[in-house]
């Protein structure tokens, strides 16, 4: 039956569970560390005059279908009353090449990284971690904080953000996730005093510095470098700390690391590890040391999560059939 899958946001966040996508997330990040995945580097095209650009994301998993993600970033969507992210992902049967599904993939997107983000606490950060510092409580905060929560007992979450509401709001949200949790409203320099650090911020000029970070252990989750010129955590930390990407040709490009690569001080040679390796082989070497992901977003986490759904809206009967040789 040559029908393909249309589903909308609303359809796609029925079906997401958070513990689904983080097991979907860990399992890519093992192929990928085994060598069994394709996944070309990521594309881009930037619209310098509307601030904004567009990117190409194309992955293939064995034993699932193939697709491309296509997720736009612009910054002053806000103003137009439009996501500042929006992605759509295809999917195609890799046998034929015919185009199974197309689903709106910015819901997808967020819930993704939240669970590449505790994927990587899971395998880097200290037994027995139980405090969290974040640094920006944005949409993104939140998926990240629930990742955590699937794995991790929290007792203390610290925030920093100057957006007030945004604050209370992620807050209330934690706190009816789970009330037993200790939340603080603090400076930058509190909240990176904890167990494991999540930044989520859109900045250019490091915000987190080296003297912030004062445990031997801490583990960071860098999320908010996706583009040339962004730059959330100073260079000397970087340079104390072991630095793990989710891919080199991403990190390097567009990640945490690309101004200290492009300054033509961070090489290659200087990454301590992949996640995809770390998962593949079960090391939890660098559980006592501290550590920083570089999460970029991978393709493969995309199609593995894509798959996930449109399995799902065909048992549940979800989604319109519709047939696009006719």
């Amino acid at each position: 039956m040559n029908n393909l899958k249309l589903l909308n946001q609303s359809e796609v966040k029925k079906i997401l569970t958070m513990k689904d996508v983080l097991q979907a997330v860990e399992d890519a990040f093992g192929s990928w560390g085994r060598g069994e995945v394709q996944m070309p580097p990521k594309s881009y095209l930037i619209f310098d005059e509307q601030n904004g650009d567009l990117r190409s994301m194309p992955a293939y998993l064995p034993g699932k279908n193939a697709g491309v993600k296509i997720v736009t970033v612009h910054p002053d969507n806000t103003s137009q009353g439009l996501p500042t992210v929006m992605a759509l992902c295809v999917l195609n049967d890799p046998n034929t090449g015919f185009p199974v599904a197309v689903m709106d993939a910015g819901l997808l997107t967020a819930v993704r990284t939240g669970a590449a983000g505790g994927v990587a606490s899971k395998w880097l950060a200290k037994e027995g971690s139980s405090e969290i510092g974040l640094i920006g409580s944005g949409v993104q905060a939140q998926y990240q904080i629930e990742a955590h929560l699937d794995f991790m007992n929290i007792d203390h979450i610290k925030i920093s953000d100057p957006n007030k509401q945004a604050t209370k709001d992620l807050s209330d949200w934690i706190k009816k996730k789970d009330s037993s949790i200790d939340i603080s409203v603090t400076d930058i320099k509190n909240a990176c005093d904890c167990d494991v650090l999540i930044t989520t911020t859109p900045v250019r000029n490091p915000i987190v510095m080296d003297s912030m970070i004062v445990r031997p252990h801490t583990h960071i989750n860098a999320i908010g470098a996706d583009a040339e010129g962004k730059q959330e955590i100073e260079g000397n930390l970087v340079k104390r700390s072991n630095v793990i990407v989710d891919d080199w040709t991403q990190t390097s490009h567009s990640g945490e690391i690309n101004v200290p690569c492009h300054e033509g001080w961070f090489t290659k040679d200087m990454v301590a590890g992949e996640i995809g390796t770390i998962v593949a082989e079960a090391d939890s070497s660098f559980k006592n040391v501290l550590t920083i992901f570089d999460s970029t977003g991978l393709a493969i986490q995309d199609m593995a999560t894509a798959n996930i759904v449109l399995k799902k809206a065909i048992e549940k009967g979800m989604g319109i059939d519709w047939s696009p040789l006719k």
